[in-house]
């Protein structure tokens, strides 16, 4: 690694978007860190399926960035919330591949990745539609270096109670802004603001970034027992729950 400026290999697999990039350095000067830059980046959304592009995607990105797999310093991963397919999915594919290369693995929350992409005073929202009339949420203020961090826990929670705790202007960044951007304008008047378009779907470049500051401090995922963040659980665990009663 050089000194301070990690190269990450970091992939997304939380939604029907599947990006993969290459970052060197970090969000943010960490421990004498200078910053970071995206390499590369590919982002493809479908309805193929990730396992059957994943690793292609991954070794087309290396070879048109001209980095071999002994340069990666690290290997990061959007670990949820989101599909809970796309999740094992991605986690399977970087644990495979972070235990051939023998390379740091790290885990950055697809909220968070979001949350990066923005900017601004506003209080930052960033929502996933979970489906079932409910979505992921969390809220983010930027710090001193403009980088969003959490100001509250990832929930999962319907659009109407997400909107009954806001009293303030905020900008909404994810896929259930799609979902649910009607509702929240009209709930919330000129306290809603949207994000762009194009950050409304998870890039691996903003995982790449915050995945290099984690490495900067040490916070790596142990191999054996890194698990996606579900945030609820699944229809098959509230069934055998159901039966258990």
């Amino acid at each position: 690694m050089i000194e301070g400026v990690p190269l990450i290999l970091a992939l997304d697999t939380a939604t029907s978007c599947s990006s993969v990039a290459l970052t060197r350095g970090s969000a943010g000067s960490v421990n004498g860190g200078q910053g970071g830059q995206v390499l590369a980046s590919l982002s493809l959304n479908s309805s193929v399926t990730h396992s059957r592009r994943l690793l292609s995607a991954i070794d087309w990105l290396l070879a048109e960035a001209e980095i071999d797999w002994p340069t990666v310093d690290g290997l990061a991963v959007s670990i949820g919330p989101g599909s809970f397919t796309g999740l094992r999915i991605g986690m399977a594919t970087v644990k495979g591949l972070a235990t051939a290369i023998g390379k740091p693995l790290l885990g950055v929350s697809t909220l968070d990745g979001l949350a990066f992409n923005c900017t601004g005073e506003h209080l930052i929202c960033a929502v996933l539609d979970a489906r079932k009339k409910e979505v992921y949420a969390c809220f983010y203020r930027a710090d001193g270096q403009g980088i969003p961090r959490r100001v509250g826990a990832i929930r999962v929670l319907s659009p109407q109670k997400l909107a009954a705790e806001i009293d303030q202007p905020v900008l909404f960044v994810g896929d259930a802004v799609m979902a649910y951007g009607d509702f929240w304008q009209e709930a919330l008047g000129p306290w809603f603001v949207s994000a762009p378009m194009t950050l409304h779907y998870p890039c691996a470049s903003g995982l790449g970034l915050l995945a290099g500051e984690m490495l900067q401090q040490n916070q790596c995922l142990e191999l054996a027992t890194a698990t996606p963040l579900y945030v609820r659980a699944s229809d098959a665990e509230l069934s055998l729950g159901a039966v258990a009663k």
